[in-house]
């Protein structure tokens, strides 16, 4: 049958595009957003499934399927406009790739999601994994004004628009951006950029977890400016100790008087990282997150983060932690059951607290789903919206862990 899919697949977009891998599964990818709706519109017609793929560098490539359709080949960047601080690009691009051209136009996207470098930006949307940053600067959805999204029965959709005024009223772009890939196949966004700051400056305090909480929460209390402010256990800052990390962005005054109140409002002792260090910190933070099989955010309030981490001390581990001082949210990675992190969102749901498992191997994420519903009635949404937007369910993509109940 994969012989049958391939010489059908090769027939839409060419024999370049299509690759028969040594396990017998075809590769398909397109190098436009027609070319994805064809394949789609293929598998909605036959009842295949689809494994959806950016550059490899994130989700394990474990989903049970008919043929993967990667956008690899959708790694063009279609527009910039330092005018309008926006850039339109393809969904397989890289996030490199799209912060060296920003650059070029003195110009960045204000986002440090985990994972390597190279991971495409679509991949990004889709999962909606922020970084640090996202407490200063806003989650995802923030920055995204636009998208072109294939369904799964071939349909292409857009939303949104290319520059900030245009994004007004109902979209479908929020939908997209964090949805997994179970409403469609992202093929071109339209990102907000800013203006590159002209001083990035890092401040580290290391010391008991306690200590570090109760002085974040002091510069919160006393309105410290950060781009982001982040708790980091000692595997992820690779240090002896927990360890807070202050990012501060913009002018030389701003951020040296951003850097005064910090060393003048807690009791911590401050250092300031050298220039050359800032970068390699928060690189390693981005990468500490491949660290383990799992990967878990939790979107705790600040005010419950400490008896969160304690949660998932209890019931996982805490080795691999981050928490948003100032914005609220965890990010864990480790090994785990099914089981387990069955209970950690079932305890977390008591709390009001959603857990999202961001990166697991297919047994896991097929086991529990990427979201469950921490609030009555989520559940029957996702149906409904899955249903409009997959009909069939050809994305082989499991969000809750009521589907396969």
């Amino acid at each position: 049958m994969s012989r049958d899919v391939s010489v059908r697949l090769r027939s839409l977009v060419g024999s370049d595009a299509v690759e028969l891998h040594p396990q017998g599964i075809p590769h398909v990818s397109p190098d436009s957003a027609e070319g994805v709706a064809l394949v789609c519109r293929l598998a909605h017609e036959e009842g295949l499934t689809i494994r959806l793929e950016g550059r490899g560098t994130w989700l394990q490539p474990d989903a049970e399927t008919d043929f993967v359709l990667s956008t690899r080949a959708l790694d063009q960047i279609t527009d910039i406009s330092p005018a309008d601080l926006v850039i339109t690009v393809q969904a397989g691009t890289s996030l490199e790739t799209l912060r060296r051209r920003a650059a070029d136009h003195g110009m960045w996207l204000a986002l440090d999601p985990p994972g390597r470098p190279d991971r495409s930006i679509g991949s990004i949307m889709a999962t909606a994994t922020a970084g640090p940053l996202q407490s200063g600067l806003g989650p995802v959805r923030d920055h995204v004004l636009g998208t072109t999204v294939v369904a799964g029965d071939g349909r292409l959709l857009t939303s949104g628009g290319r520059v900030v005024k245009n994004v007004a009223g109902y979209d479908l772009t929020k939908l997209h951006v964090g949805g997994f890939g179970g409403f469609g196949v992202i093929t071109e966004l339209h990102l907000r950029l800013r203006t590159q700051p002209k001083v990035d400056t890092t401040l580290t305090a290391c010391g008991t977890r306690d200590a570090l909480s109760f002085g974040a929460r002091t510069l919160i209390e006393t309105g410290a400016r950060c781009a982001a402010l982040e708790l980091l256990s000692p595997a992820v800052a690779a240090q002896a100790e927990w360890t807070l990390a202050a990012r501060l962005l913009g002018t030389e005054s701003s951020v040296r008087s951003a850097a005064r109140q910090i060393h003048d409002n807690t009791d911590l002792t401050w250092h300031e990282l050298p220039s050359d260090e800032s970068p390699a910190l928060w690189g390693l933070v981005s990468r500490a997150w491949l660290g383990g099989p799992v990967t878990l955010r939790l979107g705790t309030l600040v005010d419950g983060l400490d008896d969160t981490i304690d949660l998932l001390a209890a019931l996982l581990d805490e080795e691999l932690v981050a928490a948003g001082a100032a914005a609220g949210g965890i990010r864990w990675a480790g090994s785990a059951t099914p089981d387990q992190l069955l209970t950690l969102r079932h305890q977390a749901a008591e709390r009001e607290i959603p857990v999202t498992l961001e990166r697991a191997p297919w047994v896991i994420r097929r086991s529990i789903g990427h979201f469950g519903a921490y609030r009555e009635g989520v559940g029957g949404v996702v149906q409904r919206l899955r249903q409009t937007f997959d009909p069939r369910h050809c994305f082989s993509v499991t969000l809750e862990e009521a589907e396969d109940a």
